[in-house]
């Protein structure tokens, strides 16, 4: 078994009570209060999550933005720099490497976010497919650190508290700013449905920012707990959930992020294939009656016919609701479908729904 990793700001949830878990290969805090409260911070006023986890690859060359554009979904030709991209890396068969933010830095530079449980396989897919192309690619995970600053205060709190100028950007894009000796990158991006900014930095410097928040008080800390129920709220996938080598984006209703039109990328073929021939699974949202909880894995049902499986479920704290997403037959997908969830070996009734259970409050 591989040791497990910390992250740049693992003594500052120790010190915090953090509860720790594994996760993705690093022992991360899954709480420091409880979620409700903590999920309710981000919704209602500021949060700051550690996210140094996730993955760093740097590519640059003269073939940059073409090696980029044949491993990546979307489409980022012809972007303006400060540009982010949400997308996918695919299998041939259109199964998911991993889903991912592309940044462009320059015309012979990306800046590729991905998945902490994914690095080592995804930078090795990356090396592998970089072999024809005329590109540098450099995994920077071990040198970045970063945190997620979420929820309606967040602009405030970045700007009176860190300093840092961030008003300027909207959704989805970014800058490099130069401070304390380095280059940082800022960027108006977050997982929880809520406006948020995640700053990348070296560890010395992403320890100074989360030690500044906290000092300040103006942002809670947040585990991973609530940055799964706010993701999860606002129909956000989570990889190994909702994407995984198994199931596609066009399965998953991210279609608009994969750019058929586009010149060639590794698994087009198998999603115009499967665009062509209809789908015959796809994830949908589930409202249950009562206030039994779906959890990942539990069967659906349709009568007494096995349909599909949760891949999230929660009681959402912003609505009250039982919610869940599902990966079901394609014949049970449509909105206001009757469906059963089988929770304790008892089934439990329920309604087709769209995935986003909550009203995402983004800055546009």
């Amino acid at each position: 078994m591989s040791e497990t990793k910390i992250t740049c700001l693992h003594d500052r949830h120790i010190k915090l009570g953090a509860q720790m878990v594994p996760f993705g290969g690093f022992d991360m805090p899954i709480q420091y209060s409880t979620i409700i409260e903590e999920h309710n911070a981000v919704r209602e006023h500021c949060g700051i999550f550690d996210v140094s986890h996730m993955g760093e690859v740097v590519v640059t060359g003269k073939e940059a933005e073409k090696f980029v554009q044949y491993i990546f979904t979307n489409d980022i030709s012809g972007a303006e720099v400060g540009k982010i991209f949400y997308g996918m890396m695919l299998h041939p068969t259109g199964g998911t490497v991993d889903d991912l933010l592309v940044y462009k830095m320059g015309d012979e530079k990306f800046f590729l976010v991905i998945n902490a449980a994914n690095i080592d396989k995804d930078y090795a897919w990356i090396e592998e497919n970089a072999k024809q192309f005329d590109v540098v690619t450099e995994n920077q995970s071990d040198y970045y650190g970063q945190v997620a600053i979420q929820g309606p205060e967040a602009e405030a709190v970045v700007e009176s508290v860190l300093g840092l100028e961030c008003k300027d950007l909207v959704f989805y894009t970014f800058k490099t700013i130069e401070t304390a000796g380095e280059t940082i990158i800022i960027s108006r991006t977050g997982y929880t449905g809520e406006d948020g900014f995640e700053i990348y930095g070296s560890h010395a410097f992403i320890q100074t920012c989360w030690d500044k928040i906290i000092e300040s008080g103006k942002a809670l800390p947040c585990g991973l707990g609530c940055r799964d129920t706010l993701r999860f709220e606002v129909g956000l996938p989570l990889y190994g959930d909702e994407l995984s080598d198994d199931i596609t984006p066009l399965e998953a209703g991210l279609g608009m992020f994969c750019k058929l039109d586009k010149e060639d990328f590794i698994g087009k073929d198998a999603l115009v294939k499967q665009k062509a021939e209809g789908l015959r699974r796809k994830i949908v949202g589930i409202e249950l009656k009562g206030r039994a909880i779906p959890r990942h894995g539990y069967e659906v049902l349709s009568g007494e016919e096995v349909v599909g499986t949760v891949t999230t479920g929660y009681n959402s704290i912003s609505t009250g609701k039982s919610v869940c997403m599902a990966l079901v037959d394609i014949k049970c997908a449509a909105l206001d479908t009757p469906l059963l969830v089988k929770i304790h070996r008892k089934t439990h009734e329920g309604v087709v729904t769209k995935k986003r259970f909550y009203k995402k409050s983004y800055k546009k």
